[in-house]
């Protein structure tokens, strides 16, 4: 992160639920709440373009915040720039390895000059299997620093009509910009269960 740039509150907690809206026919809206049910953010997806194109608000003021863009068109291993929308300023990429997430859902963290800094996983090889075949099989995502270390968590909710992901983030300091993880989730809500 910048120095300087100060973080809004709404990217400093540790605990987020991840909602997609139903009844959405065009684009995608999602919501995301604190670990007491209050939302603290929220996000939309643009309808009808061929490059992904997310977009996050703060609620109490209904401020752009966050640019979440991929420049391919319809690629399984898209990367996806995330940008501040208040500064422009790069934080970092997500990028998914397309053919490998045919199997098992794979991430990769870049940080602003393209570096791998982490990884979001599918935690079970069977789980990631019983997915692709049974829609209602839940997942759980793992976010791996390179070193390792276990950053965070991402855990679908046993839902059969609303798309539900809690994120829980392990440490005060993650060891990755936590606008990237927060990007990953919307990611996950918006793309995961359509590409499978």
């Amino acid at each position: 992160m910048a120095s300087g740039t100060e973080l809004n509150p709404a990217f400093k907690l540790n605990t987020y639920l991840f909602r997609r809206k139903v009844f959405k026919f065009f684009g995608g809206e999602f919501k995301v709440y604190d670990e007491d049910g209050r939302e603290v953010l929220h996000s939309k997806q643009k309808a009808f373009k061929l490059k992904e194109d997310f977009r996050v608000y703060s609620v109490d003021l209904n401020q752009e915040l966050l640019t979440i863009k991929t420049p391919q068109i319809l690629d399984i291993g898209a990367t996806y720039n995330v940008v501040d929308a208040t500064t422009g300023e790069a934080i970092g990429s997500l990028r998914r390895k397309g053919l490998k997430s045919i199997i098992k859902d794979e991430w990769l963290i870049l940080s602003d000059q393209g570096q791998e800094i982490g990884k979001i996983a599918e935690s079970s090889m069977l789980g990631a299997f019983m997915s692709r075949f049974i829609d209602l099989v839940p997942q759980t995502y793992n976010v791996i620093l390179v070193d390792g270390t276990y950053g965070a968590q991402i855990k679908q909710h046993f839902n059969p009509f609303v798309l539900k992901y809690t994120m829980k983030i392990f440490e005060q300091n993650p060891g990755i910009d936590r606008r990237l993880l927060l990007s990953a989730g919307i990611l996950l809500a918006g793309i995961e269960r359509r590409q499978n």
